[in-house]
């Protein structure tokens, strides 16, 4: 697993983290059960404080993407496969939104509202 940042864009690294490993699960390169890296060395990989990792794990925590023990480390749950499955969908509706000749915003704009009703 590859936790990816870029320190150019405005948004938060702690965000950063958690889109990363919020992206390989829904990708399928994380599963239920697979641990992530420590904290410790995560922050000295990507040349951050070790608080801006853990905040971006805790924030997949509260999701239910992650649970994290003492001792232990940060777990992915089986939300993994439910994001998975998801983006499997995601997927299949932008294939099927650029069959009918649907533009990427357009189809954003039809997903966003889809979301509010509810």
């Amino acid at each position: 697993m590859l936790i990816r940042i870029d320190p150019d864009t405005d948004a938060p690294l702690f965000a950063q983290i958690a889109d990363s490993v919020r992206a390989d699960a829904a990708a399928g390169r994380l599963a239920p059960g697979d641990r992530l890296p420590a904290a410790r060395d995560v922050a000295a990989a990507l040349g951050v404080n070790v608080h801006t990792v853990l905040r971006g794990y805790q924030e997949l925590r509260d999701e239910g993407l992650l649970d994290m023990r003492r001792g232990r480390g940060a777990v992915v749950t089986d939300a993994a496969a439910s994001l998975a499955s998801l983006h499997r969908d995601v997927r299949a509706l932008a294939a099927r939104a650029r069959a009918l000749g649907l533009s990427p915003d357009s189809l954003s704009s039809l997903v966003k509202e889809a979301t509010r009703d509810r």
